[in-house]
């Protein structure tokens, strides 16, 4: 199910391909040197009718590289897909701030997207648009020429094996080849950065090694990759950083290895329910 890994020389179109009619010409040479991705103090309070005011995130800050895969790790409810959402535009925070490539996520929202591609399990597709059809669409929604699209859907169809059901419907497609479908549709504008909001939840193991893939190649090629995840095992296996997030706060972050330093003890589940029980 995996699509595997190409050689260097086949990524050169996503590496070198054009971006005419993308916000991301937009981006200036001197944001290289800057986080792709900056969270400052960010707060998310909602107000629910039994329990009052509701606090996902609670000054919540970290940084992401270029090239990095940057775990967000925690359990259910700890505020990683709110986090996530407010870095993607989705909902805007309390208070605090955050960019993106950049770009600041409340006052240049568009940019933000054009720069951004998101991938979750719960984003569903719809079911009477074909697999080309529906990648065309985002395509189009990001502005692409026609003539570029055609090239790029072409060449994500190929790379991730996809041709063999191009033309069927979504609502007639397995598991993996909708999220295949979800992975070219993140990817089809050639986004710097990639968010990932629990990608591999709910899905079978075939399916998910799919998504690991993708993630490694992702990083092989460059991009920046903001992952979160309650799963254990994928952030050891994928992450270059990583936070630890409990009840909307951070409690640690860095690498794999400075967080056994600091906690003294090497599983990862370890360390997780190490630093939590300090609370």
């Amino acid at each position: 199910m995996g699509f595997g890994f190409l050689a260097p020389s086949a990524w050169g179109y996503w590496q070198g391909a054009p971006r005419t009619g993308s916000a991301l010409v937009s981006r200036r040479p001197a944001d290289m040197l800057a986080p792709m991705i900056e969270a400052f103090r960010l707060s998310k309070a909602f107000r629910d009718p039994k329990r009052g005011e509701v606090r996902a995130l609670d000054g919540v800050s970290f940084r992401c590289q270029a090239g990095q895969v940057f775990g967000l790790l925690g359990v259910n409810g700890a505020g990683k897909t709110t986090c996530l959402r407010i870095l993607g535009t989705i909902l805007r925070p309390s208070s605090g701030s955050a960019a993106v490539v950049g770009f600041d996520v409340l006052s240049q929202p568009q940019l933000v997207r054009a720069n951004i591609g998101f991938l979750s399990t719960a984003t569903a597709l719809y079911g009477r648009l074909t697999a080309q059809e529906t990648v065309q669409y985002f395509g189009r929604l990001h502005g692409l020429p026609e003539d570029v699209l055609h090239e790029r859907l072409d060449r994500i169809f190929s790379t991730f094996g996809m041709n063999e059901f191009r033309h069927r419907r979504c609502d007639q497609l397995s598991t993996g080849m909708k999220q295949k479908v979800s992975i070219a549709r993140t990817l089809v504008h050639d986004p710097p950065v990639v968010i990932f909001d629990e990608p591999t939840h709910g899905l079978d193991v075939l399916t998910a090694r799919t998504v690991v893939d993708f993630i490694r190649d992702c990083r092989a090629r460059g991009k920046t990759v903001l992952f979160s995840t309650h799963v254990m095992r994928e952030a050891e296996k994928l992450c270059d950083a990583i936070a630890i997030i409990h009840n909307g706060k951070i409690l640690a972050e860095g690498t794999l290895t400075a967080l056994r330093e600091r906690t003294g003890v090497q599983d990862l589940d370890d360390v997780f329910v190490k630093l939590v029980e300090a609370i």
